[in-house]
């Protein structure tokens, strides 16, 4: 069967859009809107990176085929006006947008509209390492890699200038809703070609050009991102004339920033600061129960932590109920088990944690470390949700670890750093996160835990586990799917890749002066539609 983006039946809602969008020019513009950002973006290419905070920042600029509601997890038209999936789910038709331009800005003047070629220059990187831009500028597309794309995708074909498909080697069930996501914003083919002519690849990172509704304007690391308002914005006028994300990445100064009016939006507030936030009149605090988790990762690539036991014997000597009294006095947060919160389906109820600092001892002098050892316990250094203070949670699990014999050194680096650090194995034991925005499992899984995201040896690769989340994606029927999810969870628990830490309740302050903003699952910003009174 099917499945159409849009049907005839939604003309009459189409001419209702049409008539709002129209109505839309009318209304007066906006003040600027400041946003309290807690890290800088590593970069403004949305191939290239995957962090919430580069992601923030490219959504304003950057679109795909399809997006997500807002609020929600629904597929809805972006680039895209319709599509169409094949009953096997291999083969997915895209008809693009019509009367779409990419930015006009003093580097860059299209000279025509979005088309096909811009979706076969965007995903032909990914899929084609010696695609010419990638021989100009390599990169490592680290969310398109860790989802297996190029291996997934057999063919990608322009049927006509606003008509694409892509034909996939094997059924995948998700694959539509990649289309959704941050890395999949569309470049401008056009400009990518200038770029390649001038030998001034970089600038397709460093000087962005997209369709969003706003540009690129300036950028100054660690400092401010400066966006304007896009004056050809297909979608109608935007009504926020600049957005401009000041880059503070103490909580504290990001709530002070706030209530001093200097920020109008501030990332995610602290468990610890949401008493006196709840108290302002002057300010909004939104709540959701986010799709996140926070965990910590091992290196499967060296011993000790790549010795299962001694994974087993670290999980299970933390007192997660100490640590989290500390961490989340008001108690918002819940101590994960599996790999995805519970709220997505095919979570594992049957999944628990076990402290037993006494099984964790015999399990080390089993495994050959009767005395213990040492290593390197990296602690977060920007503050999260569902981590809200990585140095103290460090310190906390470094006392958990020495009653078992395990002598940890406390590192953290520059956020950008750190993952650079990070992704090349530097690290024994490193903290981090996932946010989904989708409400599949199989967003949680693959790009973590798959063998595609493990090309250095440094994460997990499980054949078992593999062959249950490969078998999944390709399952269109959801009790069926959900129990083999429920069997990798079984296989993730045993193996132990992760200590699972957090699931937490998200709380996004914005001034009341603030109107139409709308918190979305992920925690993720989108200023869209959003304007100041």
């Amino acid at each position: 069967m099917s499945r159409p983006g849009l049907s005839p039946l939604f003309a009459p809602l189409l001419m209702l859009a049409a008539a709002a969008a129209s109505a839309q020019a009318t209304l007066p513009v906006g003040k600027p809107i400041v946003y309290c950002s807690e890290a800088s973006p590593e970069g403004f290419d949305p191939g290239l990176w995957d962090s919430t905070s580069t992601n923030n920042a490219v959504r304003q600029m950057f679109q795909g085929l399809l997006g997500f509601e807002r609020g929600g997890t629904a597929l809805v038209p972006r680039l895209a006006q319709r599509w169409t999936v094949s009953q096997d789910a291999r083969v997915f038709t895209f008809t693009l947008r019509r009367g779409v331009r990419f930015h006009s800005r003093a580097w860059f003047t299209p000279s025509r509209e979005f088309n096909a070629d811009d979706v076969l220059f965007t995903f032909g990187r990914f899929l084609d390492p010696a695609h010419p831009f990638n021989k100009a500028l390599p990169g490592n597309f680290i969310y398109p890699n860790n989802l297996g794309l190029a291996k997934l995708v057999q063919q990608l074909e322009k049927l006509d200038e606003h008509t694409v498909r892509f034909t996939l080697r094997e059924p995948n069930v998700v694959f539509l809703s990649w289309f959704a996501m941050p890395f999949a914003g569309i470049h401008s083919a056009e400009y990518a070609a200038q770029l390649l002519q001038r030998g001034e690849p970089h600038k397709l990172n460093n000087a962005p050009i997209g369709t969003g509704p706003f540009a690129f304007r300036s950028y100054a690391k660690d400092d401010v991102l400066r966006l304007e308002a896009n004056p050809g914005y297909w979608a109608g006028p935007v009504r926020t004339p600049k957005l401009i994300f000041a880059i503070a990445r103490e909580p504290n100064v990001r709530i002070q920033k706030l209530l001093a009016g200097e920020c109008q939006v501030s990332a995610p507030a602290r468990d610890i600061d949401v008493p006196v936030l709840a108290k302002r009149a002057d300010i909004q605090l939104l709540q959701v129960q986010a799709l996140n988790i926070s965990y910590l990762s091992f290196n499967l690539a060296r011993a000790p932590t790549s010795i299962r036991a001694v994974r087993e014997a670290l999980d299970i000597a933390i007192d997660r109920p100490a640590l989290f009294k500390v961490l989340f006095p008001r108690g918002d947060a819940t101590p994960a088990t599996s790999a995805f919160p519970p709220a997505i389906p095919g979570f594992d109820t049957t999944l628990r944690n076990e402290y037993d600092p006494e099984r964790a001892r015999r399990l080390l002098a089993e495994a050959g470390f009767p005395q213990g050892f040492a290593l390197d316990l990296w602690a977060l250094p920007i503050a999260r949700p569902t981590n809200p203070n990585g140095l103290l949670l460090a310190q906390m699990i470094q006392q958990d670890w020495a009653r078992i014999g395990v002598r940890a050194s406390i590192k953290t680096y520059e956020w950008g750093e750190y993952l650079k650090r990070a992704n090349k194995g530097e690290h024994d034991v490193y903290m981090s996160g996932w946010s989904g925005e989708s409400g599949d499992a199989d967003e949680f899984l693959t790009p973590n835990l798959s063998c595609a995201a493990n090309r250095s040896g440094v994460k997990f690769c499980n054949a078992e586990f593999e062959r249950l989340i490969d078998t999944a994606r390709a399952t269109p029927d959801a009790p069926r799917r959900s129990a083999l999810y429920v069997q990798a969870q079984q296989i993730f628990k045993r193996e132990r890749p992760w200590i699972p830490f957090a699931h937490s309740t998200l709380y996004l302050p914005v001034r009341a002066d603030v109107k139409g903003f709308v918190i979305n699952p992920n925690g993720g910003v989108e200023f869209e539609k959003v304007w100041r009174e």
